[in-house]
């Protein structure tokens, strides 16, 4: 398999990325689209906008060769962020509380299947949280994807309760979090690609 090229994206790309990322979403969920509305395009492109719009957004894309094989992308959640509002387990309020650069949400990470299992999601995810300032990531996985759970529990990810999200048909979630290294100066080293 052709080594891959991880190439890191923000907000001023968002509009010109657009299309690659709908396209690689519609191919990975073709057939969970077709059995779950929530997982439809439409809906992920309204999510994909919202998101992309936020200020701190960023993307890894990963490219073999002119191809691209997958993505990562998410935000730092903000002071009044719903993230937490659909939160059904009973933690302190200091866990929940946001301040607009506390933690840095992953929203998607995707990867198409002839290069899955390859460490492609893993290159995205640490390329994507490489440079992260914030203390701390969170990501949601759909408690019905239990090896999904497993993988990002292997990476570091600890769970810290169920979340259902507050979006129509939403399914019932695993909210995880992630401490994340304080960069230090000078240091802007990446994970290898």
């Amino acid at each position: 398999m052709t080594r891959t090229d991880i190439r890191h994206y923000d907000h001023q790309h968002a509009a010109t990325l657009r299309p690659l990322l709908l396209e690689v979403y519609a191919e990975v969920y073709a057939e969970a689209a077709h059995n779950d509305p929530f997982a439809g395009v439409d809906r992920f492109a309204q999510g994909l906008d919202s998101w992309s719009n936020r200020p701190g957004w960023t993307c890894t894309v990963g490219y073999a060769g002119d191809q691209p094989v997958g993505y990562a992308y998410g935000a730092p959640l903000r002071a009044d962020s719903p993230w937490w509002g659909g939160l059904l387990t009973t933690v302190t309020a200091d866990l929940t509380r946001e301040s607009g650069t506390r933690t840095y949400a992953l929203s998607e990470l995707m990867v198409r299947t002839p290069w899955r299992g390859t460490g492609t999601a893993r290159a995205l995810h640490d390329a994507l949280l490489a440079e992260r300032t914030e203390e701390r990531a969170t990501l949601l996985v759909d408690q019905s994807h239990p090896k999904v759970h497993a993988l990002y529990e292997s990476w570091g990810w600890t769970t810290l309760g169920d979340l259902r999200p507050r979006l129509e048909g939403a399914p019932l979630m695993h909210a995880m979090l992630l401490p994340l290294p304080t960069p230090t100066a000078g240091d802007h080293s990446h994970p290898s690609t």
